[in-house]
Formats: structure tokens, sequence, C-alpha cells
């Protein structure tokens, strides 16, 4: 697996990236943004991972940047900017996973991993559609269709949907949905599936039909009639 690995605090840097070499993975690091599109290019990671609070341009924007020319490619953000409107900042721009500073090296390795396997897994998935109310949902291409007009939608929406579209009326347990897409159900994980429903629940909104009820303390369910 390539990492594209963008940190400017070079003893972090140095450790990640030493830590992830003797795992095999190939890694090329950047202290910022500069050039990033051209090392992108050159490099074809598989897995982006960005620091937020950076040098010239943060990684936001380099998120931006990138999901201008791919948007499928995981992204991943390392930063100690965990309040609520960062959270939301970061999927916003495209986003799959937001890391907590300090973070430890299995946890980074774990959440890695988890989100390539999730990914090549959506990618394999064969052509389909999944009728949802007056919508189209198509996981393959993370789009969403209501009456002709296309939403495009973040790669861990369309893992959140896909998972509960596959099991529509049904209860979805809150812990196997955290467990699945996050790999852990802790409380910074839980907010972050918290803000994931939110955002779908918007996008539905054209259909009153269409509903992701909460069961407390226990799942979701998502209903179209």
């Amino acid at each position: 697996m390539k990492i594209l690995y963008v940190e400017d605090e070079m003893s972090l840097a140095k450790v990640v990236r030493e830590s992830l070499q003797s795992r095999t993975y190939e890694v090329l690091h950047l202290q910022d943004g500069v050039g990033l599109l051209e090392h992108y290019l050159q490099f074809k990671p598989d897995i982006c991972l960005f620091d937020v609070m950076l040098p010239v341009k943060d990684g936001f924007v380099l998120a931006k940047e990138i999901r201008a020319i791919n948007p499928e490619i995981p992204i991943i953000f390392i930063t100690s900017k965990v309040q609520t409107n960062d959270v939301l900042k970061g999927f916003g721009v495209g986003g799959n996973d937001y890391i907590k500073k300090p973070f430890s090296l299995e946890e980074l390795i774990v959440r890695i991993n988890n989100l390539y396997k999730l990914t090549s897994n959506l990618n394999a998935t064969d052509l389909k559609v999944f009728k949802i109310g007056k919508y189209e949902f198509w996981p393959e291409k993370l789009e969403l269709n209501f009456n002709g007009e296309v939403r495009r939608i973040s790669y861990r929406e369309g893992q959140l949907l896909h998972e509960l579209v596959r099991n529509k009326n049904e209860v979805v347990n809150r812990k196997h949905i955290l467990d699945s897409l996050w790999g852990d159900d802790n409380f910074f994980n839980s907010r972050n599936l918290d803000v994931y429903i939110t955002k779908l629940r918007q996008y539905f909104r054209q259909d009153e039909k269409v509903q992701i009820i909460t069961l407390k303390a226990v799942g979701y369910r998502l209903v179209d009639s």
C-alpha cells in the first residue's frame, strides 16, 4: 500500500513514517503541501494522510485539491483540532476519517487498514443502484440521484448509506456500524457517526417518506414508506 503523508512536525513524521515502512507500507512524506498535486500524480498513492495545521496550505485545502482530481481516494486527517466545527469541515471537504492527536501508532495502522479494505470492497462492488423513496443511490459512484439532480457524497457517507440501505426497514446496530466503518466504537468515532447520520438526513429532505430513525442506544433504521 502506498501512503502520501503530509506532516510538518518532523519528529512525529519520522516516527510515523518509520513505523509504517517497517510494516512494508511505501510512504512518501511531505513537510508541506507545496507541489502536492505533482507529487500525488507521480507517486499514485492508495491513501492520503494529512495533518490539518500546516504551513502555506492546511490539510483541508490539500484534501480539496486531491478531491478535485480523485473523488474516491481515502483521506485521513490527523490533528489536534477536534471541535465539532473542525470535524464537520474536515468531512465537508471530503475526509473519510479523523484521528485526534496524540494517537497510538496501533490505532493509526488499524484505521488505515480498515479504510483501505473498505475502499477496495466498495470499488469491487458490482454496478448496482438502490431505490430509496424517490432517490437512487449508486454506491460505486458515490452518487445520490433525485429527479435527475445528482449529488456526490463522500466515501464515508457512501459506506454508511450502503450499510443502511442493504438492511432497509431493519435496525442496524450502532456498535456494528462503528466497528465495521471505523474499527472502534470509542467516543470520538461515535461523534463522527452522529455527524454522518445528520448529513444523510439532510440529503433526503426532498422526500418526506425517507427517514433514518434513531433507536436510542440501539441503532438506526432506514425507511422510505
